[in-house]
């Protein structure tokens, strides 16, 4: 009989990090014979016995499956400065057999490892511009599955493997999401480069474009089909995290639909342009295109 795989982790508090790494693994593990057993402690003993042990135990040896980041000097820093904890040490060795290839696993370092190693590491990666307001994070989340001061301490075990198979799936999606990206952006430059006017970039399809498409000079506007049969004209940024448009939408337009667009625009099938003057609807391709040309002028 195949005897368990035992991974640990540290008990008490959890964090976004720990849920992390043990998502990570038990993603790595899912084909073994026997599912594997997930452990809190900080008994040495069992910790010693361990296959896989993370956020714990004073020691990062990959080579022995061991990926903390607490003991002195820590556990090296990422060339951005960021120093890893333990879901970076985790995916460093095992991101690329959970994604199948090292681009993916790099586009989800970058875009959920790394952010969550910044928190757990005490290392702030964005400023404030309104005061009282920040993002709710995938640590945040994470946090509130913990019970509260006001509930049993008892259930701590418990809220942490819920929080884990919710991390488990935010990975999953991840992982999938970043595929589809990276096929995607090669879809979008073929387009690109086949594009007479480089200034609106019409697809034949809705791909995840934005970012393609914020690296290159000339696109202002994409045109690209909704999944209700409406199209879609779309400013476009330099930097995609930034609501700053490369150009935006008429002034006259913003928050108008319907009748009252299409009298503004002269574009009969117009349908509706959002106040933020970044995105404008019509029935149909070339009325999107047609929207996208007029905005340009």
């Amino acid at each position: 009989m195949d005897k368990a795989i035992v991974v640990a982790t540290h008990d008490g508090v959890f964090h976004a990090d720990d849920c992390f790494s043990v998502a990570t693994l038990l993603l790595f593990l899912e084909t073994v014979p026997v599912a594997p057993t997930v452990i809190r402690t900080r008994d040495e003993s069992l910790l010693k016995k361990a296959n896989y042990v993370v956020d714990v135990g004073g020691e990062h040896k990959p080579e022995n499956n061991r990926f903390d980041h607490h003991q002195e000097g820590g556990a090296g820093v990422r060339p951005n400065k960021i120093p890893y904890a333990a879901f970076g040490l985790v995916w460093n060795k095992f991101g690329k057999d959970v994604c199948g290839s090292n681009e993916i696993a790099d586009k989800v370092e970058i875009e959920l490892v790394v952010p969550v190693d910044a928190d757990d590491s005490g290392f702030s990666i964005y400023s404030k511009l309104i005061p009282g307001v920040v993002p709710y994070t995938v640590s945040n989340f994470v946090h509130d599955f913990r019970p509260t001061w006001q509930e049993s301490q008892d259930t701590l075990d418990a809220c942490f493997k819920e929080a884990v198979s919710f991390a488990r799936k935010i990975l999953e999606r991840s992982i999938t999401q970043s595929k589809a990206s990276i096929k995607g952006a090669l879809e979008v430059m073929k387009i690109y480069n086949k594009s007479e006017d480089k200034r609106i970039i019409v697809l034949d399809s809705y791909y995840p474009h934005e970012q393609t498409l914020s690296e290159l000079p000339e696109p202002v506007f994409s045109v690209y089909p909704r999944p209700d049969g409406k199209w879609t004209a779309k400013a476009l940024r330099d930097d995609v995290s930034v609501f700053k448009n490369r150009k935006d939408f008429p002034a006259s337009w913003a928050g108008k639909r319907d009748a009252e667009l299409a009298s503004t625009t002269g574009v009969f099938d117009a349908v509706f342009c959002h106040n933020g003057r970044f995105m404008v609807v019509a029935l149909s391709r070339d009325s999107a295109i047609k929207l996208a040309k007029l905005a340009l002028e």
